[in-house]
């Protein structure tokens, strides 16, 4: 119980300054409640989106997006990363190629992909991968450029081969750096999908990036904060989620301490 407390209060305790803060410029009168909502007025409005089928359709639909476009990111990223760390020739060929797309803003693939594939779902996914590969690739490369000499000087006294080294010295030793790539690529994969579904919006496909540009062109402005929640929320329990997976890694390595 100390440790769900250690880690439920300073969260909780974020929350709480946010909606202090958020209600106090409220009661200032910078902007009027039809702009600027109060924490209760968008709590209501959360709950009534819960309580309706299009919500939990449009959150359904994001979600099938967010895990079929990063799981095909994660192949590619992982695939290019590992060719990348492993062939000399092609480091240098697109090492800095990679480096390069992963600093390109996502939304700017929107044009061409819509180009490539017009309204659909493939021009969404398109730049969904665009955005996360590169990370993930990096992450990968940067783990196995970090991995100790001394461990494949070992492996190799000990008679491993090729393959050997990669599966069982290399890519073991380059988790940690792996996971932090897998992190920053499914950022950059919630960021694109987001941007994606607020230009792209297919109909009869609702999304939680349509809602977000209906409510704004209806100006619903407690529905579109709302929204709003249920993505910041989506995207940092995944970042929990990845976060736990590294922290457990470490620790097993001894990597981290305790304070």
């Amino acid at each position: 119980m100390r440790l769900i407390w250690g880690w439920i209060w300073p969260k909780a305790l974020a929350i709480g300054i946010v909606i202090l803060l958020w209600q106090a410029l409220v009661l200032t009168g910078w902007r009027p409640e039809y702009v600027l909502p109060s924490p209760g007025q968008v709590m209501d409005a959360l709950i009534t989106l819960f309580g309706t089928e299009k919500f939990w359709q449009a959150l359904a639909r994001t979600a099938s997006r967010a895990i079929v476009g990063f799981g095909v990111a994660l192949l590619i990223g992982t695939a290019i990363g590992l060719l990348v760390a492993r062939v000399k020739t092609l480091r240098m060929a697109i090492g800095s190629l990679i480096t390069g797309l992963q600093t390109m803003p996502s939304i700017a693939w929107f044009p061409l992909a819509i180009l490539f594939f017009g309204i659909t779902e493939q021009a969404i996914l398109f730049v969904i991968v665009l955005g996360a590969a590169p990370s993930i690739a990096n992450g990968i490369i940067s783990g196995i450029d970090n991995v100790p000499p001394a461990f494949t000087r070992l492996g190799k006294i000990l008679g491993a081969n090729s393959f050997q080294l990669y599966s069982l010295i290399m890519i073991p030793s380059a988790l940690p750096a792996y996971i932090s790539g897998l992190t920053q690529g499914w950022s950059f994969a919630w960021r694109s999908l987001m941007a994606g579904e607020l230009l792209v919006i297919i109909a009869e496909s609702p999304s939680l990036g349509g809602q977000l540009e209906f409510a704004r062109q209806f100006s619903r402005a407690a529905d579109l904060l709302a929204t709003m929640i249920v993505i910041l929320m989506i995207g940092m329990l995944v970042d929990t989620i990845f976060s736990f997976a590294s922290t457990r890694i470490r620790s097993r390595r001894g990597l981290t301490t305790d304070r």
